[in-house]
Formats: structure tokens, sequence, C-alpha cells
């Protein structure tokens, strides 16, 4: 799928999750967003998965630990939070997703402020790195404010987390 085919997907799961904190405001614990939005998902007739069994491999084993995923809808994942600030550690949590599963889209929403808080991330498998992009699916330059470089690289696992 081309990246700007998914503009129209990520706009309905950012307007559910809009509707979810209009009605439900911040400042509840993650679980009780996570349960909202995958009914107001499926109410607008979405394909939401909520808590995504994804496995883990060692040297193409399968191991007994497994993550899950928030919430995924068809190749889309979703991050949430309720927390006053999204941080890199939240980022690299989507970016493994992203990676493990070679999907191309996540979101990464948070509930816990005042206003709802959103972040589009797109996977390049052929670099193995997460890329901000903006509604139209357009890679979002970045400045680290501390050093000014426009190549920020998380600490995370070498994921670069804006790239001009």
């Amino acid at each position: 799928m081309n990246l700007k085919e998914y503009s129209k997907k990520i706009y309905q799961i950012i307007g559910a999750a809009m509707e979810v904190h209009s009605v439900l405001n911040g400042g509840l614990l993650e679980p009780v967003y996570n349960e909202a939005l995958t009914m107001e998902l499926k109410d607008r007739g979405l394909n939401a998965e909520s808590e995504k069994y994804l496995p883990c491999f060692y040297k193409k084993r399968l191991m007994n630990k497994s993550y899950r995923m928030d919430v995924v809808v068809d190749d889309v994942v979703i991050e949430l939070k309720s927390v006053n600030k999204i941080i890199p550690a939240h980022r690299a949590q989507l970016f493994n997703y992203l990676r493990l599963t070679q999907k191309k889209v996540g979101l990464l929403i948070n509930f816990g402020g005042d206003s709802l808080e959103g972040e589009r991330y797109v996977y390049d498998e052929s670099t193995n790195h997460c890329y901000m992009v903006d509604r139209n699916m357009e890679p979002i330059p970045f400045v680290n404010e501390d050093d000014q470089n426009e190549n920020y690289v998380d600490p995370y696992e070498n994921v670069i987390v804006h790239e001009a």
C-alpha cells in the first residue's frame, strides 16, 4: 500500500480517538482508553483488535515471552498512553512493534492531557528506521534542540526519530 493511501485510515483512527477523549476527558488509566477506543473504532466499521498478541523469536525459535500491542487496525499499529508527556521511550516501544511486525504505519496517541496528543510514524524496512510524518504522510524535518542536528538518533536501538 502506498503511504498516501493510509491518510484516510489514519484520519478515521484519529477521529475516533478525539471522540473518546471528548467523552472521557484526560486523566484515566490507559486500559480504559484502550477499551473505549477499540469500541469506537469498531462502531465506525474499522477492523480493530485490542491487546494484539505479538510473538517474539530468538534465532528463529519462538520464545515463551511475547508482547501485546495496544490496538491494531488492519495494518496500523496504535500505541496508547495516558501520561503527562510523550517521551522517547514511548516512541521506542512503538518503533519496536513496527519493526517486529514489519507494519508500515504506527500512531502514538496520548490521552493523558487536557487535549489529545498524537504522532504519526512510518517504518522503512530497507533502513530499519521509523520516521515521523505529517497528515499527508510526508516526513517531518526535525532539529534536535540540543545540537541542532537534523538527524536526531534516538538512543533506543539506532532508531531515527525524525529525518528530513
